[in-house]
């Protein structure tokens, strides 16, 4: 049910996605709207400017008529009395020309378009009506619909996964085979220190406190994942979601396969190596005190177990921290494990380059895969989801050898 909880996260991201994409069609449309006045405003004050202008201008020459004619009514009082006929006569011939030429500018006024009143409208836009008609009629800004497709329930039961005395039913493991059905060249010539078959069959091989390789189901590289940092494990949350270690930060960083970003990074307070998931947590391996720390997706601790994870030794615990029984035969450093479709352990033992089967109980081993079957310096194995077939990765990543397991 962790994909589940996965996608209603992913569901509440879309929708806060879409409601951010209605309020940028808003802002947008508020912006044009914004300038679109501004533009108008500014050529409304231009034209009144203009106009105010012209008017003034008219005002001023009238002004200054007015002034001449004020000045000539005073001069023709002056020049009756006082001077002789010809005098009198030359001087209002004189005003009577001054007379004539302001009579002339008042009939020039009545062409004078700055003589005219103004008055300043607008005249509309016609297209603005007919938006304004279209965005009345809209009864929505677009469709919200569910879109849902087929996913990988991942269903695990305590028959299918877990390694555990409670339960008898398994299959008989002096039955049970391995086969080496091809190797594909990878050449990554580094250190690999984990791999896992993500749900939907592409495989993740990390490099030693390096790079995290995606490939495709077929085992060619298809990218490097883009994380910051020197991983160490990997595990899978959920069918987006994957989970990373980072010994040198003391962080596992919780990354997006979907958007291809780390959404959350989980600090301890130790060097951390080993992880896995299930049950809504996950157990992370510290360096000092030999400690396996369960805790949460928060990074809450929820259990600590202790243990002598440096022997050769493969150890079961039960969901409360307890013990269930502890493997050591036979055992030269046993690295890399998986759990079959009944729970069986398969190990890689690295320094004896076998592949060994313990049963789910921890009572029995066999030996499925030797060096004599041309297996060379194996170190990581991981499971395909729902299937009898996985992969093998050599310590130096410069293969993975694709097995089948069957039981005769």
């Amino acid at each position: 049910m962790s994909n589940k909880s996965g996608n209603i996260q992913r569901g509440e991201e879309q929708v806060d996605s879409i409601k951010e994409t209605i309020g940028k069609y808003r802002k947008k449309i508020n912006k044009h709207l914004d300038d679109l006045e501004k533009k108008l405003c500014q050529e409304t004050d231009t034209i009144l400017n203009q106009e105010k202008s012209k008017a003034s201008d008219l005002k001023t020459e009238i002004d200054g008529k007015q002034k001449n004619l004020k000045k000539m009514q005073e001069h023709l009082h002056t020049v009756i009395p006082h001077t002789s006929k010809l005098q009198s006569f030359l001087g209002l011939h004189q005003i009577e020309q001054q007379v004539h030429q302001c009579q002339r500018y008042v009939d020039d006024l009545e062409n004078d378009d700055r003589a005219k009143e103004f008055n300043i409208k607008m005249k509309q836009n016609d297209e603005i009506e007919s938006i304004q008609s279209k965005i009345r009629s809209l009864e929505s800004l677009g469709e919200v619909m569910v879109v849902k497709k087929n996913i990988d329930l991942n269903r695990e039961t305590s028959v299918r996964r877990k390694a555990q005395v409670q339960s008898r039913e398994q299959s008989n493991i002096n039955n049970m085979t391995m086969n080496i059905e091809t190797k594909i060249e990878i050449n990554m010539k580094k250190v690999i220190s984990d791999m896992i078959c993500l749900m939907d069959g592409r495989v993740i091989v990390v490099e030693y406190r390096s790079k995290v390789n995606l490939l495709t189901s077929d085992g060619k590289l298809q990218k490097q994942l883009p994380i910051p940092g020197e991983a160490y494990s990997v595990t899978q949350i959920n069918q987006n979601t994957i989970a990373i270690t980072y010994p040198e930060e003391k962080a596992i960083k919780i990354f997006n396969m979907e958007n291809e970003t780390v959404t959350k990074v989980i600090t301890l307070d130790k060097e951390c190596r080993g992880l896995s998931f299930s049950n809504n947590s996950m157990a992370v391996g510290l360096i000092d005190d030999d400690e396996i720390r369960i805790i949460d997706l928060e990074g809450n601790t929820l259990k600590v177990i202790y243990s002598d994870c440096r022997g050769e030794a493969v150890y079961c615990y039960d969901e409360s921290s307890k013990q269930i029984w502890r493997y050591t035969q036979d055992l030269k450093r046993p690295r890399g494990l998986c759990t079959d479709t009944y729970g069986n352990i398969i190990v890689v033992d690295y320094n004896s380059n076998r592949i060994i089967v313990i049963s789910k109980d921890g009572q029995d081993s066999k030996v499925l895969i030797s060096k004599e079957d041309g297996l060379k310096g194996p170190r990581c194995i991981c499971f395909k989801h729902n299937e009898s077939s996985g992969f093998i990765c050599d310590k130096d990543g410069t293969y993975l050898a694709k097995f089948n397991l069957a039981s005769r």
